[in-house]
């Protein structure tokens, strides 16, 4: 299976970016800041960039925290939307903009040591890569840039949830 290069024609293989690229903002943005133009594992090179983006607003009030979450699901909806048609293909392994926003709510207890942050990481990852129900069956059906972000955000909800279930049971006794 081949994709269409939009702005010459060519036909490239699978995976492989037509020249150019990311240098349209929407697609930098749709592929993490390149992070997700990683030849290999593109979804966890997408969530480790994620992390350090979090830290820059992770401090903010939680009604703002999740304003800004909440904006960015809604624009990441328009953006892998648009890098998928563009690059023709539905959910290119290369768009982590949804790791992005999935890692923002895997990470929306806060924190407060790299424990918790790895945690957050391992569980997300987990959850998007098995993709358990509901998610494989959203992951199926949903079409354009709303079904590349709408899984995502469910594997990040489990993995909250997991994360403080073990804040609640585990950490109290590892960190007293």
């Amino acid at each position: 299976m081949s994709q269409n290069d939009f702005s010459t024609g060519l036909d490239l293989p699978e995976g492989v970016l037509p020249p150019g690229f990311l240098r349209d903002p929407v697609h930098l943005l749709a592929f993490g800041f390149g992070s997700g133009a990683m030849p290999r594992a593109p979804g966890t090179w997408g969530s480790l960039a994620a992390i350090p983006i979090w830290y820059t607003f992770s401090w903010l009030p939680q009604p703002i925290y999740w304003a800004i979450v909440a904006l960015a699901f809604i624009v990441g909806v328009w953006l892998c939307g648009k890098t998928a048609r563009d690059l023709k293909v539905h959910d290119h392994g290369g768009i982590v903009w949804d790791e992005f926003v999935g890692m923002w709510i895997a990470l929306g207890l806060f924190p407060d040591h790299i424990v918790g942050v790895l945690l957050a990481f391992v569980m997300f990852r987990l959850f998007d890569i098995i993709k358990p129900w509901p998610i494989n069956w959203l992951d199926e059906r949903l079409p354009g840039g709303f079904g590349i972000m709408v899984d995502d955000v469910v594997a990040a909800i489990m993995a909250l949830v997991c994360l403080y279930l073990i804040d609640l049971w585990i950490m109290p006794q590892v960190f007293s």
